[in-house]
């Protein structure tokens, strides 16, 4: 058996899907669990108001499929940032955590994944950093109480678009439930325009990388690039992630409008089912005796 684990991105699918629904359409596709979004849109924050008998039909979803909700991408914060001017914004962005970590608890999530920016609609300073160091720490105590992992994405902005620059803040805040959820499209953005060493600065990370996002990129665009046709070197990356001991991934990508989303959905996970089995390091470990 494998002993890694490859989960789909809840928005590689229709949004009119229903629950039990996306999880049969991941295991169709050969995906060992669904990544869950809660993004700043509205529909996407109701979500959080859940009640409990909506509740229950997820978990009793997943195991009617018996394909798990394993995490949450957590972008919310984009529109109401730990590191806002607006102490109003600040109370929701704190808000928005405990539910979100309420939420996990309910339906037993493992690992949250949070957006890497102190603000993004307004203009990051020192004390929009100092805020989101304050606001980050109340978070982690959050996720901490109910055993939850917190982990940075690397995003698109120069704020967090390096695991190198995530583990200033996962030093700061010195926690087991506080690490780094790379992003292998925008680190490879991030690498081009720093001419660094994309390997070197994973790298950085070791011992605090709690899963890794594999997405499709090209130079200055980080979204809706299929598998195959962008520039991200997917064994390198895989490769170093395994030698630092991570085993959980997921494949972030988006549904357009296309009807034969399904065949977009088996061809990411026969393509980088693919990458992992012609990497070195995971061929030796291919098997548990």
């Amino acid at each position: 058996m494998k002993n890694y684990v490859l989960g789909l991105y809840e928005k590689a699918m229709p949004m009119d899907l229903s629950w039990r629904e996306k999880l049969f359409e991941a295991k169709k596709a050969g995906f060992d669990f669904l990544e869950m979004s809660i993004d700043e849109t509205d529909s996407k924050l109701s979500r959080l108001e859940m009640s409990e008998r909506e509740r229950v039909e997820i978990r009793k979803s997943m195991q009617k499929t018996g394909v798990p909700i394993r995490s949450i991408c957590l972008s919310g914060h984009r529109k109401y940032p730990l590191g806002s001017h607006d102490p109003r914004v600040r109370q929701k962005s704190l808000e928005i955590m405990q539910k979100t970590v309420n939420l996990a608890a309910d339906l037993g999530i493992r690992i949250i994944q949070l957006a890497g920016y102190d603000v993004y609609y307004e203009e990051t300073s020192e004390e929009t950093k100092a805020l989101f160091v304050k606001n980050l720490k109340k978070c982690v105590e959050m996720a901490a109480k109910e055993g939850i992992v917190l982990g940075f994405e690397t995003m698109e902005t120069e704020f967090m678009n390096t695991v190198t620059k995530s583990m200033v803040y996962v030093q700061a805040i010195q926690s087991p439930y506080l690490g780094v959820y790379p992003d292998s499209g925008n680190l490879t953005n991030a690498a081009i325009e720093y001419q660094s060493d994309l390997m070197a600065d994973i790298e950085a990370g070791a011992g605090h990388i709690v899963a890794f996002h594999l997405k499709e990129t090209v130079p200055g665009k980080f979204r809706e690039i299929p598998f195959g046709t962008g520039h991200v070197d997917f064994k390198r990356i895989i490769d170093v992630a395994w030698r630092l001991g991570v085993r959980r991934y997921v494949a972030e990508f988006w549904y357009a409008g296309n009807d034969n989303w399904q065949e977009d959905l088996h061809f990411a996970q026969v393509f980088l089912s693919h990458n992992f089995v012609e990497t070195a390091g995971f061929s030796t470990l291919e098997t548990v005796s």
